[in-house]
């Protein structure tokens, strides 16, 4: 571990005495690069600009992973600057690494900050490394401890919704906890774990039998007792009331050929239809069958 360490700061003192590069000479590598390939080119314009990736990493060591491994995904982010890089747009290299770097760091925060994946779109990504610090500016310029009003500042800065804002202040607010971990001890003695207090709001299965097969016989029953509608009545009940998309009378009554009016009168005569045959067939049961 010593001779680990002492390598890193050995590869730190190496990169920060590397010499910086005149406007002119950092072209002049990235053409070498990008027109014949030059490896030697591309080493020296990434060993110029480690500082940069040294620098950058320091903006995230709050988040609790290796400054190493930072480093390490900030030189990725570099190469692939200097594989996208184009000289001839007369931009600095190290203006256009910056992003390059900067991104190669933040996935690499989010694949391993968390075993649960979070900020996969620009909103909630942006919301995940921006939350303190518009959190304590908010706090600081406001003068007051307000969390819902600066929860909703935050989230209109950012473009997500309060509960965005809430959810993710609670994940940074402590480390992932295991449901296998251990919360108490009884009394005999054996070990209560946070699993054991998870709520399922799930039926029981005996009640989710019970409910499957009661709303089967409730369909047969529809069913049995749709045989009294006429062809026009059962099309209607049909599209208005058993549709996933619910049509409107205005829709029903255009492509039947009658007003809105009328199409609302023969749902009404149609539903009385059926709830008297309902009653007539299943008497003690026929309100739960109904539509």
């Amino acid at each position: 571990m010593a001779q680990l360490a002492g390598v890193r700061r050995q590869f730190v003192k190496a990169a920060m005495a590397a010499p910086f590069l005149e406007r002119e000479e950092e072209r002049a590598l990235a053409v070498r690069w990008k027109e014949n390939r030059d490896e030697r080119a591309l080493h020296m314009l990434a060993h110029a600009h480690m500082r940069l990736v040294i620098a950058l990493a320091t903006r995230f060591r709050h988040y609790g992973l290796p400054p190493a491994d930072l480093i390490q995904e900030g030189h990725v982010g570099l190469l692939e600057a200097a594989a996208r890089f184009e000289p001839e747009r007369e931009v600095r290299f190290s203006t256009y690494a910056t992003w390059w770097i900067r991104a190669s760091m933040q996935d690499y925060i989010l694949r391993n900050w968390s075993i649960v994946r979070g900020g996969t779109s620009s909103a909630q990504k942006a919301l995940f490394f921006n939350l303190r610090r518009l959190r304590a500016r908010l706090a600081r310029d406001t003068n007051q401890g307000d969390p819902s009003r600066i929860f909703a500042t935050i989230a209109q800065a950012i473009g997500v919704s309060q509960a965005d804002v809430e959810l993710m202040n609670n994940r940074l607010s402590g480390p992932d906890v295991s449901l296998n971990a251990p919360v108490a001890q009884n009394d005999n003695s054996s070990m209560t774990e946070q699993v054991e207090f998870l709520v399922d709001d799930k039926p029981l299965p005996d009640e989710a039998v019970g409910d499957s097969i009661d709303t089967g016989r409730r369909m047969n029953w529809l069913r049995e007792a749709m045989g009294v509608l006429s062809e026009r009545e059962l099309r209607i009940v049909r599209e208005r009331r058993l549709a996933e998309e619910s049509a409107t009378l205005e829709a029903l009554g255009v492509r039947l050929g009658i007003s809105k009016e009328r199409v609302r009168q023969i749902e009404n005569r149609a539903i009385e239809k059926l709830r008297r045959a309902l009653i007539e067939r299943h008497p003690g049961d026929a309100a739960s069958a109904m539509i």
